[in-house]
């Protein structure tokens, strides 16, 4: 039986191009003139892993979902770290060559497969340093994989240590469960940064030694990823202030 996909439509607007699935929900954006700077906040903060981890140079980096490609661009021009992308439908990687100035170097790989299926599949297994999460259809009602085995192959797909970053959103009813499975199949090792943009919500999960760090190595962490990445990291650490116990954030 042959797998109908939905058909990517895109608009323009304020020097900024938007990829959708024939409704008025964004699925991605692009500054036509800045195509490697974030247009939406919340994909900028899908890159806080960064705070916490710095990956070896030959590590890969997971991204599942390839929405306007505004990730896997910042990433092929702020680092040098392998690519792997899961995208189930090959007319939105069509899209993103076509009109989202999408390159294809050799160390990005794009897979065409339902990312719940990858996840079971141990040849992926310990793969990702990072892995984000960022998984919705045309109507956007919640993440389309959310099940408790997807995140614990989610985990599995980690490198013995990794941070898995996800959007959800916030007051949909599907937050609760994604909150719950995530932290069960993480053992409980989350943060959940605010709420932005239409709603969206990011979470972040850990894998590996607990993470005990001061407030201060917090912040020079921030400044280091905000002067060489130029993304707004002090301000996701201050988010993070009520989660600190005498000045230190445990993970």
């Amino acid at each position: 039986m042959s797998v109908r996909y939905e058909i990517p439509t895109i608009s323009e607007s304020g020097g900024v191009r938007y990829l959708h699935f024939g409704t008025e929900w964004v699925q991605g954006a692009m500054w036509v003139d800045r195509p490697a700077e974030f247009v939406l906040e919340y994909t900028a903060q899908m890159m806080a892993w960064l705070v916490f981890l710095a990956p070896a140079r030959q590590q890969t980096l997971g991204l599942f979902g390839l929405g306007a490609g505004s990730m896997v661009r910042f990433c092929l021009k702020h680092t040098s770290y392998p690519l792997r992308v899961v995208e189930h439908n090959p007319l939105v990687t069509s899209a993103c060559e076509m009109y989202f100035k999408l390159p294809r170097p050799s160390r990005l790989v794009i897979e065409h497969q339902d990312a719940g299926m990858w996840v079971e599949s141990s040849r992926n297994w310990g793969l990702c340093s990072a892995l984000m999460v960022d998984i919705y259809d045309g109507q956007a009602q919640g993440p389309v994989c959310d099940s408790l085995a997807f995140y614990e192959g989610c985990y599995a797909s980690l490198a013995d240590i990794g941070v898995m970053s996800v959007n959800l959103f916030g007051a949909h009813a599907s937050f609760a469960r994604n909150i719950r499975n995530i932290s069960q199949a993480f053992e409980g090792r989350i943060l959940t940064l605010p709420q932005i943009d239409a709603g969206n919500q990011v979470v972040l999960a850990f894998k590996g030694p607990s993470i005990e760090v001061g407030v201060e190595q917090l912040l020079a962490r921030a400044e280091v990823v905000e002067s060489k990445y130029g993304l707004p990291a002090r301000k996701w650490v201050r988010s993070m202030m009520g989660r600190l116990h005498q000045g230190v954030l445990t993970i």
